[in-house]
């Protein structure tokens, strides 16, 4: 890619990743895309996560780590990254997840070609072990704010936005589900959000969990609801059941 190419800033938190921070990073850098920069926020890791973040820095200058003193959660880490990020466009990737090479150049393309400003892809779910588990979730044509309130359908790893367009983003301090109110907020703006229906990413599960973080993530994504979209309780409990609905069947 030319100098023309706008930059990508890909903001990254970790903590206690060292078990899938390699792979992370190593399917950025393999992207048929290269005019990007990886801003890396570690949340005051305990294992050897900032031993091979240093590794990587080292080795790569599009590589920018900011290490945490104390940890603050991925809201908190997410926004510093998106503080000093300082490309145009912004992608987000958690520190266990993966690209497909051709992730960020197809959906630059897609977004350019239709002068999108918020766009999102397919995704695939993984074990630890990085086996695929033959389950995909689509990209539907179009998300927006009262869609997305019934069916959290946007991955984050899958998210690019256009900030030239959306202006600055700033995620709530809420310890998790930032993410979902951070897409209400831009939604809301009356901004809409593109599927690019193909699968770009690996999101990876960790399987003995996985009951109780879907009870979590429903109790989280109803105090999105009531507290930081403020709903009544009628249309709460009506965005809630189609919610609910939309993650049984993505997971069937």
């Amino acid at each position: 890619m030319g100098p023309q190419q706008p930059l990508i800033s890909i903001i990254t938190p970790s903590y206690n990743a060292n078990l899938f921070i390699e792979h992370t990073i190593d399917s950025v850098r393999k992207q048929t895309f290269q005019n990007w920069e990886m801003v890396i926020v570690d949340d005051c890791s305990t294992d050897d996560t900032p031993d091979k973040l240093q590794f990587y820095e080292k080795i790569d200058e599009r590589i920018h780590v900011i290490y945490l003193n104390q940890n603050g959660g991925a809201a908190v880490a997410r926004n510093i990254a998106l503080q000093h990020a300082k490309g145009r466009f912004v992608a987000f990737l958690d520190s266990d997840d993966c690209w497909k090479p051709e992730k960020l150049e197809k959906q630059l393309n897609f977004m350019q070609t239709n002068d999108y400003a918020f766009t999102f892809t397919g995704y695939e779910f993984v074990s630890n072990e990085g086996v695929q588990l033959n389950k995909r979730i689509g990209a539907p044509k179009q998300v927006s704010y009262n869609g997305m309130l019934k069916n959290t359908i946007i991955g984050c790893l899958t998210v690019m936005i256009d900030r030239s367009i959306v202006g600055q983003i700033q995620m709530p301090n809420i310890r998790t589900r930032q993410d979902l109110a951070t897409w209400l907020a831009i939604l809301k703006k009356g901004i809409i959000a593109y599927g690019l229906n193909e699968n770009l990413a690996e999101y990876r599960i960790g399987n003995p969990s996985i009951s109780r973080n879907k009870w979590k993530a429903a109790k989280m994504n109803w105090f999105v609801y009531r507290k930081v979209e403020k709903l009544n309780l009628i249309k709460a409990f009506w965005c809630f059941s189609h919610y609910a609905l939309h993650a049984v069947v993505k997971r069937i």
